[in-house]
């Protein structure tokens, strides 16, 4: 055990050495994107880039991806993403499950990242989890996003699940609000095994193989109310905690 630990220790510093390098080999090409183009090109060009980064290091990494049902997900339409938040290499998992140009609704600590901050804060949506205004700032942004045709990404568990049990924290209400406010569609991720490679505990004990994740078909929110985000909720949750718990048997 304590060999393993080991040899996953070192495997997690050669991969942060990989994060670095291919983050300065992507910076200037991203920083380029952000400052010449403007609007929905800006993003989707940025997106881009970051789709190439995010399947680089999975290559660097041996971090193969396998997703199912991606043909749930329309390319041309706009949704309000959500998926599970397992550990530090979802974020990559993310951006390259879907073909779709999407922001993220990331944490301000993140800008505090030399070089990779400024590429989120200039490309993605950023919150204050601990400030009302700010939350409230952030929808705003993001309601802004999905009427331009871009769509966004949210984590409703509000951070990482630092445990197998239970399989997911409780959801906030954001994303749900978020979708039935502009009768966007809510396109479900759940990712399955991130944490058996990173721990969510231990930051640099990292594994190669391959990790699996999983769409349902999208839910609409035409119609929708507000009262009916505690049943909403519910319901993905349970999709969630399905696609879990048949994972882990």
């Amino acid at each position: 055990m304590f060999l393993l630990r080991i040899l996953k220790t070192l495997f997690g510093i050669y991969a942060l050495l990989w994060f670095v390098i291919l983050l300065l080999l992507a910076a200037p090409f991203a920083i380029f994107a952000l400052t010449v183009f403007h609007g929905k090109k800006r993003t989707m060009i940025a997106h881009r880039i970051a789709r190439m980064w995010a399947t680089s290091l999975r290559i660097f990494l041996f971090l193969p991806l396998t997703v199912r049902n991606k043909n749930f997900i329309d390319p041309k339409k706009t949704y309000v993403f959500i998926a599970n938040h397992q550990s530090q290499l979802d974020i990559p998992v993310y951006i390259s499950s879907c073909g779709n140009t999407f922001r993220f609704l990331a944490k301000a600590e993140l800008i505090k990242i030399p070089i990779f901050g400024y590429v989120v804060k200039s490309l993605y949506v950023t919150v204050n989890r601990t400030e009302r205004a700010d939350r409230n700032k952030s929808i705003e942004i993001m309601r802004r996003s999905l009427n331009e045709g871009v769509s966004v990404f949210l984590c409703p568990e509000g951070t990482r699940n630092r445990k197998k049990d239970p399989p997911l924290l409780e959801f906030r209400d954001g994303a749900f609000r978020l979708a039935i406010a502009t009768q966007t569609p809510l396109a479900i991720l759940t990712v399955l095994n991130t944490d058996d490679k990173l721990s969510p505990n231990h930051a640099v004990e990292l594994s190669p193989g391959r990790i699996h994740a999983v769409w349902d078909p999208p839910i609409e929110t035409k119609g929708l109310k507000e009262e009916d985000i505690p049943a909403l909720k519910e319901k993905v949750r349970a999709m969630m905690i399905g696609h879990i718990c048949k994972w882990r048997k």
